[in-house]
């Protein structure tokens, strides 16, 4: 499994730092339990790290045309219809999945189609599974229109521990579910916004596999 483009620059500067620190105290205590304890500590941290910025290959096996497939690795934490007051001003069915710091943090593209809308909005870093920070913490929105003309909304939502949030889209991209949407580094949420009436997937609390799990299955627009 290769390491995401997102993470090559700060795992080398990580390295090196940790490295520096190893040799010093190599250095000046020696051998001792110390040295041990530090360069034990120093290669799970950066294990972990590593972990983090893992860049799988995937690619979604069946026919993807009019099914929302899971824009993200982790677990379903709303299932609700809202008023999307900021973008397209109408009633909503919201999915919503929480990615923990374990959880692989690139996001794909959940629908096909050409990308009609994107933006950027500065906000807070509240817990991300919070149901407020779909609209108070820093967030990018991106809007793609399907095939059959159905608007639909994905928010990359930062969390209490995520301080940057990288998209790829651009309006008037085409794009498909085999392609990474952005990248959201340690620990976020991403909500899809769909018609009311969507025919729904999954379940709460379900675990679900960015590029591979079916989500909804879009039928006629159901706008309200």
């Amino acid at each position: 499994m290769k390491v995401h483009k997102e993470g090559t620059g700060f795992l080398l500067a990580l390295f090196t730092i940790l490295f520096i620190v190893n040799v010093t105290l190599y250095h000046t205590a020696g051998r001792g339990g110390l040295f041990y304890s530090i360069a034990f500590v120093s290669s799970i941290f950066f294990l972990l790290v590593l972990n983090f910025f893992r860049s799988p290959f995937r690619r979604f096996p069946y026919d993807s045309e009019g099914l929302v497939i899971a824009p993200a690795d982790g677990t379903i934490v709303a299932i609700e219809e809202v008023m999307e007051n900021e973008l397209l001003h109408r009633k909503c069915l919201q999915i919503s999945i929480f990615m923990s710091i374990f959880n692989v943090h690139a996001n794909w593209f959940p629908v096909n189609g050409t990308v009609k809308h994107v933006s950027h909005h500065n906000g807070r870093f509240m817990a991300a599974y919070l149901p407020k920070s779909s609209t108070e913490n820093e967030r990018s929105a991106i809007i793609i229109t399907t095939r059959s003309g159905i608007d639909v909304l994905t928010r990359q939502i930062a969390g209490a521990i995520a301080q940057r949030i990288v998209t790829y889209a651009k309006p008037g991209d085409r794009c498909h579910v085999d392609e990474q949407m952005g990248f959201i580094k340690f620990g976020s949420r991403v909500d899809v916004y769909l018609p009311v009436g969507t025919e729904v997937l999954i379940e709460m609390d379900q675990k679900v596999t960015g590029n591979q799990t079916p989500i909804a299955r879009l039928g006629k627009p159901n706008y309200q």
